[in-house]
């Protein structure tokens, strides 16, 4: 006997889904063609959130409307947790506006991916196999897919806490400088936040100048900003191996390796170039210069406080700091530039051409070509960008040259450090150093790799002929 064929329905509440499951659909495709290329989509998506969020009249404190090129600078600036400001944090925003800020610096610093990796263990508890490739991604982590989840969990535990702490300090020294409880707290938990994730962003009108010589406020700045960025990897490696040289993987060992050395090597050369600036710190006593050679030398490398006018350093000192910026913080930090452990490698890879190597060596361990061509790479279209920026900025505004490349850099590297030419320049310049800015936070091989069109996989290999180089 036929029986009547069975027409599928949607029941109601599959109807009702019909949007989100669209949306997770569309992010499962991007994710399996190109997870760099859903990392772009998901940083455009939040600044522009933002940016909208900032345009509001509430977040203003004028009551109006902010201009575009304004709000999507402030926007980029918190996401890409740089600290470049077209308008004083301060005084232009609210007590909201600030608020955006902030929340922007820290979905900025742990990264648009993490952050959607921790809704959906929150909501789904449990991360699907296309979830844990993604997070995966964006922790630049190499462990077993299984421990991904914990992973996330350690990221987010140990951000809280780092910040909780240096919130819990900062709180009671502005308590004892007279300041208000909750006026305390919130500056405590706006530095705090701003340091962690190297952002620079300040609440006060005139920065930090007024705590110059208060150790209880830089120190903490300054452990907040160099812990920060180290990045993820080396705190994961840290609290795995702990303080045993000889269980830190290659990477811990030399992102910590050449972070200290850039500080010690930064702070000498700042505080000798500077000793005797009467514009900035020849009246103070030797201690409190020392103090200062630090502190600019961990700010400049990526967080962007700052205790001396940049406009009156000596020339020398400003292309001092052009390099420490371009330098930055460690690789998947909240440290911008072209990372540390680029130069480690470049540097093994002359010295070993030096020696006649065939293979470029570090601790035992063994570099691969393919990273020597990242590093390269890297470099290349970090400098290359710089020139193109130098070159935008100087048509736009006719400033000179040592002043648009420190800017520049400053966009690039989210260092945050300024000259106030993001100011001063006309909206033009504003979207060029949002650009820059977006570039240098997204990575350069992470933006090459979401532009390209499609993934070319080769099945040959042409005979090598080595050309004549130097």
């Amino acid at each position: 006997m036929a029986q009547t064929p069975q027409v599928w329905e949607p029941a109601p509440e599959r109807e009702g889904l019909g949007p989100l499951t669209g949306l997770r659909d569309f992010v499962d495709r991007v994710a399996a063609s190109s997870p760099a290329r859903l990392a772009m989509l998901a940083f455009t998506t939040v600044i522009l959130v933002f940016t909208a969020l900032l345009s509001l009249p509430i977040s203003a404190t004028s009551g109006e409307v902010t201009p575009l090129h304004q709000a999507l600078f402030t926007a980029v600036s918190a996401v890409c947790v740089t600290g470049l400001t077209v308008v004083s944090t301060a005084v232009h925003w609210t007590f909201f506006g600030q608020l955006v800020i902030l929340l922007g610096v820290f979905v900025g610093g742990l990264g648009t991916l993490t952050i959607a990796s921790l809704l959906t263990l929150m909501v789904s508890r449990r991360l699907g196999l296309r979830s844990k490739l993604i997070a995966q991604e964006a922790l630049n982590n190499s462990s077993r897919l299984g421990e991904v989840g914990e992973l996330l969990r350690v990221v987010i535990v140990t951000s809280v806490v780092i910040e909780g702490t240096l919130a819990v300090v900062l709180t009671g020294r502005f308590l004892t400088l007279g300041e208000g409880w909750w006026q305390s707290l919130w500056h405590g938990v706006f530095y705090s936040v701003s340091a962690f994730n190297n952002a620079g962003f300040t609440p006060h009108s005139d920065g930090i100048v007024p705590y110059e010589e208060d150790l209880w406020i830089l120190g903490p700045l300054m452990i907040g900003a160099f812990v920060g960025s180290l990045g993820f990897p080396v705190i994961l490696g840290l609290r795995q191996a702990g303080l045993r040289w000889s269980r830190w993987s290659l990477h811990v060992k030399l992102t910590i390796q050449v972070s200290a050395i850039l500080v010690v090597l930064g702070a000498v050369l700042w505080g000798w170039m500077e000793w005797d600036n009467t514009r900035t710190i020849a009246g103070m006593t030797a201690g409190d210069k020392i103090l200062h050679a630090f502190f600019a030398s961990v700010m400049t490398r990526s967080c962007g406080f700052n205790l001396v006018d940049q406009n009156q350093m000596e020339g020398t000192t400003l292309l001092l700091t052009d390099a420490l910026m371009f330098a930055g913080g460690g690789s998947a930090s909240t440290g911008g530039g072209i990372k540390v452990t680029t130069i480690a490698v470049m540097f093994l890879a002359i010295m070993a051409e030096v020696r006649g190597d065939a293979d470029v060596k570090a601790y035992g361990r063994t570099i691969p070509e393919s990273a020597l061509r990242v590093a390269i790479s890297v470099i290349v279209a970090g400098a290359t960008m710089v020139l193109v920026g130098c070159f935008l900025m100087a048509a736009i505004t006719a400033e000179p040259l040592d002043r648009i490349m420190f800017e520049v850099i400053s966009a690039f590297a989210t260092c945050g450090l300024s000259t106030n030419l993001s100011a001063e320049a006309p909206p033009a310049g504003a979207y060029v150093l949002s650009a820059l800015m977006f570039a240098g936070r997204l990575g350069t091989i992470t933006l090459a790799s979401a532009l390209t069109v499609r993934q070319r996989i080769q099945l040959y290999h042409y005979p090598e002929e080595r050309p004549i180089i130097g």
